[in-house]
């Protein structure tokens, strides 16, 4: 791989954070600035409107199984409840 030289301009506190960064995962500072700036170009191109349009989407699409599921939990509690209180009555009359 042909590497080509950027440079860029900071403060010093950045400078120095982004060398401490860069030691404590035993990398490079080239390396760290080459992931950031390769992590950074492969974020979705969309706005936060268009994110939230898909996000809401995708909820709508599942609110139905999971208020089956919600629907079955509360089934199950409520059979528990009776199942439990019969047999506190079973008990209180063996007493």
């Amino acid at each position: 791989m042909q590497t080509e030289r950027v440079t860029y301009l900071t403060s010093a506190e950045q400078k120095a954070a982004l060398e401490e960064f860069a030691r404590s995962r035993g990398k490079s500072v080239g390396n760290v600035v080459r992931e950031a700036t390769m992590n950074y170009m492969a974020e979705s191109p969309l706005g936060d409107d268009e994110k939230m349009e898909i996000l809401v989407a995708e909820l709508n699409e599942a609110l139905p199984a999971i208020q089956a599921s919600f629907d079955r939990m509360v089934t199950t509690l409520e059979a528990t409840h009776t199942e439990l209180t019969e047999l506190r009555a079973q008990r209180r009359a063996a007493e």
